[in-house]
Formats: C-alpha cells, structure tokens, sequence
C-alpha cells in the first residue's frame, strides 16, 4: 500500500481510530495486523520473506543473549547476517551477479548471454533487512536485551509508517515507544498533521510534478539538446529530494498521530557547505547505519589518512550498491566516496561552499538517474557538445506556465520545510490542527482531481 492511493486515506483513519479505542496493551497486536495488511497489499506472498527474516533474527539475537561462549554468541550473530544478507542477494542482486560473471566470460572470448532469472525485487526489502541487522549487531554487542515478546520485535521490524522506505529505526529507540502506553495528546496530532502536510506536499506537488520533465529528458538521451539534459538534472535533484523527504515526513507523521516518534531523515541537505556535511543532511538513518556497522569496525579515521580514504571508498561503493545491482549506482557511491577523500585529503577544514557542493551532487545524480553507465556517460557528452538552450521547454516538454509553476515550486520549498511547529501552551492549537488537516484534503483533492499531467509515480525509494 502507497501513502498515496485512495486505499490509505481509508486505511489509516481506521487504524487511528482502533488504536486509540483499543487498551495499550492490546495495540500491538493491531498495529502488527495492519501493517502485514500494508505490506501485503503490494504481494501477500512477500510477507514470507519479511516473516522468515523477523523469526530468523528474533531467535539469533536470543541464542546470542544466552550464549555462554563468545564463539557461541558469534555463531547466532553471523548465522543471522548470513541469512538476512543471503535473502538479500538472491531477491536483489542475483541477476546483477550472475549478469557480471557471464560479461566477464564475454570479455575472455566465450560466446554466451544471459537475460535474467527475472525475480521479483521485494518492496522495501534493503530497509527490513538492515534493520533486522542493526538489532542482532547492537544486541551482540550489549547495547540493547534481546527481545523476548516475538509480537513487539516483529512490529519494530514491520511498523507501517516505515515498512517500506524507512526511516531505518534502531531497536533502542524504537521498541520502547511501542511498548509505551501513549494517550491522546493534541499536540501529538498537531504535530502529526504538520508532518503529513509536510510529506504531502512535498511528494504530491512538488515531486510528482517534476517527475514529468525529468523523465521526458532521461527518457530520450541522444535526441534532446544538453541544456534539457543539465535542467533536467537539476530538476531531479529537487525531484529526489522531495520524493523522499517527502516519505519521511509522511511516515514521521503517522507514527506521531500514534504518539511514537520516528527519526529525522533529512536536515535540508541541499544548504550543506560540503559533502560531508550533505551526508549528514541526507538520509541520515542509512548514513548512521553505515557508519556505524561498517565504516567505524573497518577503522573509520583511526589509522592514517591513507586507511581512512580506503574506509570511505569501501563503504560508500557499497552505499551504492544498497540503493540498486547497477554499475550506475555503483558509480554514484564510488563519486561520492572519491568526493570526501578529497575533502579529507585536499580542503582538510575549509568548505567548498554551498554552490559547488550542490553542483558536485548533481553531477553524482546524472548516474543515479540514468537506466545504464553509457546512458550517463551520454549525458555528460550531450552538455558538453550539443547544449541547444534554445530547444529548452520543447526537449523537457514543458510549457511556459509549467516553467513558473516549477520555479513557484522550488521557491515554495523553503517555506514548506518550514512550516511552524505548534506546541500545546498554544491557544492555537485547534485552529492550527484544523489548519494543517484541511491542507492535507485540498494536496489530496489535487493530485486526484488536478494534477494528472504526468499520472501516479510510486515513491523512489520504493525499489531499493
């Protein structure tokens, strides 16, 4: 189920209102039933996978806790990464793998090709599994009991509001909140409701909208002109970005209208003054995941500058290859990495700017954006040798309204992200409430009775 088809506008109303009728101590077991139903909505036969992966890392994470060896407690952990990373592999890099071996086979003179086995990629499945994971790490490490209420660890695993596109949570922030006997606040629905409005319409006018233009460029490489090309770009950036805060704020919001906070996942990354700063603005769950199990027990910046480089190459290749099984985005993460090694090694302290830190993830995007690497390699050669700013709107099939709708849009965008918080000694609050609510309904309204130009694009991160 989307945040934005109709279903959802039915489904979270009723979820809302059981959970506040029912007693605490039953709301578990409905907020468990509703989001297998969520899940479900997209495959039911997907739910195998998430069930497989909740009871292989709920049992691990207990024979690690009573385990009286630490070969013991090291054997359930790595059973439980093995498995977890192997559903992984076989669901969404299989066909990349196999795909490599048969290429590598090609270049050495054999005569074979290979057309996929075609598997259904999960939806959501690189943010379940990695959750799953930060759970046995930080209970093998003694950072957090093991769970023993299979009911509660499975509903940490597969909590709706970020099932699917995260924020990925860990296990000490969110388990307690859903234990918590939470009552009604309003500011909680204030709160909420601004969120919601947020992710609306981000994602909704802004996202969707763009989409369009983005891909009547991407969808033609070799027959726009390199202006559309470089617009286009841009026009991603802000297309991503509202796509996937967008999410966030939404999935954010929901929980909050239950009483449970989830995780900031953006901090307006496109203000960073580095790169390094913009990887602590975007996506900062998945940035913390890898900083924190792969890049700090690699070495992190302990050991020398040149072992340090070596640390962020490797985990930003393989923050590339979590976001798909393409060289593409192999690339992304690889530009990325090669960006803060050279931040580290070259400015040490200073900070290229706003302007140039902005142009340098754009430049990353072109390869996050294209179906393939000569595809992204074409994009570069068609702004530098065919730039024809004077078939601008024609190659983005855009028209001269839709252009200031656009640039309304992107101004907009800073007001939207700012949209004020209202605390509970406000004498507002219901106005504010009925304010953000009504928001939510015109944004809805729009996008189904309106804004159809470019039709429903699922969220982006819905394929990783």
């Amino acid at each position: 189920m989307s945040f934005t088809a109709p279903v959802f506008f039915l489904f979270l109303p009723a979820t809302l209102l059981l959970y506040w009728l029912l007693p605490p101590k039953r709301r578990w077991l409905l907020l468990l039933a509703a989001s297998f139903l969520f899940y479900a909505w997209f495959n039911v036969w997907l739910l195998a996978l998430v069930v497989t992966t909740i009871l292989v890392s709920y049992l691990c994470a207990r024979l690690t806790e009573s385990a009286e060896t630490p070969k013991g407690k090291k054997k359930a952990v790595v059973f439980s990464t093995a498995v977890c990373l192997g559903i992984l592999a076989v669901f969404k890099y299989l066909d990349f793998a196999v795909g490599c071996v048969f290429s590598l086979a090609n270049l050495l003179g054999a005569d074979v090709s290979f057309s996929g086995f075609h598997i259904l990629l999960p939806m959501g499945i690189s943010f379940y599994v990695f959750q799953t994971m930060s759970y046995t790490f930080d209970v093998y490490r003694g950072r957090v009991p093991a769970e023993k209420h299979l009911g509660y660890y499975a509903l940490f695993v597969v909590f709706f509001p970020q099932l699917v596109a995260g924020p990925i949570e860990r296990p000490g922030d969110l388990l307690p909140q859903l234990k918590q006997p939470h009552s009604f606040q309003a500011e909680d629905f204030a709160e909420g409701g601004r969120l919601l409005l947020k992710g609306y319409a981000k994602k909704v006018l802004m996202a969707d909208f763009l989409a369009g233009f983005v891909d009547s460029a991407y969808g033609n490489v070799n027959g726009v002109g390199g202006a559309a090309l470089a617009a286009a770009t841009v026009l991603f950036a802000f297309q991503i970005y509202c796509d996937f805060s967008g999410y966030s704020d939404i999935a954010q919001g929901c929980a909050r209208l239950m009483g449970i906070r989830l995780s900031d996942n953006f901090r307006r990354p496109y203000a960073a003054g580095s790169v390094r700063e913009f990887w602590r603005r975007w996506h900062i769950s998945l940035t913390g995941w890898f900083r924190d199990y792969l890049y700090i027990p690699l070495g992190g910046s302990r050991k020398g500058r040149f072992r340090t480089c070596l640390n962020i190459m490797i985990t930003f290749l393989v923050s590339g290859l979590w976001h798909g099984a393409n060289w593409t985005f192999v690339l992304w993460g690889g530009l990325h990495g090669v960006y803060l090694a050279a931040e580290r090694l070259i400015l040490k302290k200073k900070e290229p700017g706003k302007a140039i830190t902005f142009l340098l993830v754009c430049l990353a995007w072109v390869f996050f954006r294209s179906a393939g690497v000569q595809e992204a390699f074409a994009v570069f050669a068609r702004i530098f040798t065919a730039f024809r700013p004077g078939s601008l709107l024609a190659d983005l099939a855009m028209t001269r309204l839709e252009l200031v709708i656009t640039a309304l849009l992107l101004i907009l965008l800073p007001f939207v992200e700012r949209l004020p918080r209202i605390s509970g000694e406000n004498r507002n609050l219901g106005a504010a409430v009925t304010l953000w609510y009504f928001g939510i309904l015109a944004i809805v309204l729009c996008r189904f009775l309106v804004l159809s130009r470019h039709g429903e694009t699922a969220f982006l991160y819905f394929q990783f």
